[in-house]
């Protein structure tokens, strides 16, 4: 399975700032074949807090607690990899709504967001602004493609 970049995460130990953990990502699964995904960090409520983290189940399909966030690695494999049947003039069989504000980056590969009407093909640096609005990622390309994503509980 695909390894996910280390985590760096920082504290307050005897007043001063540390690092108190540098590894990989311990919950980096494959939903899907090629479909890794690993919750980095979630925050439980706004405004955020600084203490230790409460580790929550990774799941496919987001499920940011109330008034929290999370913050995702994905890494989304070519559609012919995936599994997942397209036809031609129904809706792309991943598609789905979250109520949620979502920041997402792609890493690298390409992507195509698609929404109920029109679609964009996405490429390294390129960021999305997912405002709770019912979507479906695609893959056509022959490589995976990594994106990072921030997700904020909201209302939609």
């Amino acid at each position: 399975m695909n390894t996910i970049p280390r985590r760096v995460v920082t504290g307050i130990k005897d007043g001063k700032s540390v690092i108190i953990e540098d590894q990989q990502s311990e919950n980096a699964v494959e939903h899907l074949p090629g479909l890794i995904i690993s919750d980095i960090w979630n925050t439980q409520k706004m405004p955020a807090g600084l203490d230790l983290e409460t580790r929550i189940s990774n799941t496919g399909f987001p499920q940011t607690p109330k008034n929290g966030t999370y913050f995702r690695y994905v890494v989304i494999p070519p559609d012919k990899d995936l599994g997942v049947e397209i036809k031609a003039g129904e809706p792309h069989p991943m598609m789905h709504q979250t109520p949620t504000l979502d920041y997402i980056i792609i890493l690298s590969g390409e992507l195509y967001l698609i929404m109920e009407e029109g679609e964009t093909l996405l490429k390294p640096g390129d960021i999305v602004i997912q405002r709770g609005t019912n979507h479906a990622w695609s893959n056509r390309s022959e490589e995976p493609c990594i994106q990072l994503a921030v997700l904020i509980d909201a209302e939609i």
